[in-house]
């Protein structure tokens, strides 16, 4: 009897409950992202394209004339173009190169056990907050060569100081060091959140092997903070790259050319009325930035998803 009952519940149909109407997505949400696209594209998409096209007219606030690549052919031709772009590169690499090692070197200090560590990392980060034209102004009395307090400090050692801002072997290298000085507490900022989110399990089993403080920098916090380091990279080729405002406060440029960088020939361009010529050497600089920056953070990127 039971085994003919259980043949009929096998052969009984199973009931299907019917599937519940799927909803439709309601657009609403959407809607808030309205006003931030609004504003990237009127500030950011439109003088992008407006930049391109500009770069190939003769133009005024009033008036324009279509010239074709007459000013980029004018651009390239410049004399100062060929020191600009050679003194770009330099400030970008020796900006860069130093502020990933500062910055690094003073993050690994800022977070071991040492007295006033708050404090102190305010100390390192309070240069940024302070306006770069009042930094250009004040260093530029300080690196005065006859009564500048650098000079007079290294003259009481017995160091005669070089003219630095004056000296054309010395200029650029200057204000590359005061921009260093600035930029390397956002620097240090990055790499200290970098080390704090490296899980302490690390470090706990390095001291039980009995690694030294070294082996745990080269073997721990390096490697560990490979994002951080190609953060700090990007951000300071970028703004090496586009550098204009404490040159300009600084030398102007000068003496003659030697501190020229991409920005400030433009900008000298643009003073002297050719807003067309300006403009494309601006989408110059677009460029450049562009190719240099976008492999290198492909190649992070890379280096991150293979790790």
């Amino acid at each position: 009897m039971s085994t003919e009952v259980k043949a009929r519940q096998t052969a009984r149909p199973a009931v299907t409950t019917p599937a519940a109407p799927r909803r439709k997505k309601s657009p609403y949400p959407y809607w808030f992202y309205l006003p931030a696209a609004v504003i990237f594209f009127v500030f950011f998409v439109l003088p992008t394209f407006s930049s391109f096209f500009f770069s190939l007219t003769r133009w005024t606030l009033f008036d324009y004339e279509f010239i074709g690549l007459d000013n980029y052919v004018a651009f390239f031709q410049e004399p100062a173009l060929v020191i600009g772009l050679k003194n770009t590169l330099i400030y970008a690499a020796v900006t860069c190169g130093l502020k990933v090692v500062l910055g690094l070197l003073l993050a690994v200090l800022l977070t071991s056990q040492i007295v006033a560590r708050g404090f102190l990392r305010s100390v390192a980060f309070f240069p940024v907050l302070v306006s770069t034209i009042g930094v250009g102004i004040t260093f530029t009395v300080l690196m005065h060569p006859d009564d500048g307090l650098i000079n007079r400090s290294l003259a009481l050692v017995g160091v005669e100081g070089p003219a630095w801002l004056v000296d054309p072997t010395f200029a650029l290298l200057s204000v590359a060091l005061v921009d260093v000085w600035k930029g390397v507490g956002l620097a240090t900022v990055i790499f200290i959140a970098g080390i704090v989110s490296i899980p302490r399990e690390y470090f706990e089993a390095s001291s039980v092997d009995g690694a030294s403080a070294f082996r745990r920098f080269w073997h721990i916090i390096l490697p560990l903070s490979r994002p951080a380091v190609a953060t700090v990279i990007i951000l300071s080729l970028i703004g090496g790259l586009r550098y204009f405002d404490l040159i300009w406060a600084m030398t102007r440029g000068g003496p003659g050319f030697t501190s020229d960088v991409m920005a400030s020939v433009i900008f000298k361009q643009y003073q002297a009325g050719f807003y067309g010529l300006s403009t494309a050497g601006n989408v110059v600089l677009f460029v450049l930035v562009t190719v240099i920056v976008f492999p290198l953070n492909w190649y992070f990127t890379r280096r991150e998803v293979d790790l």
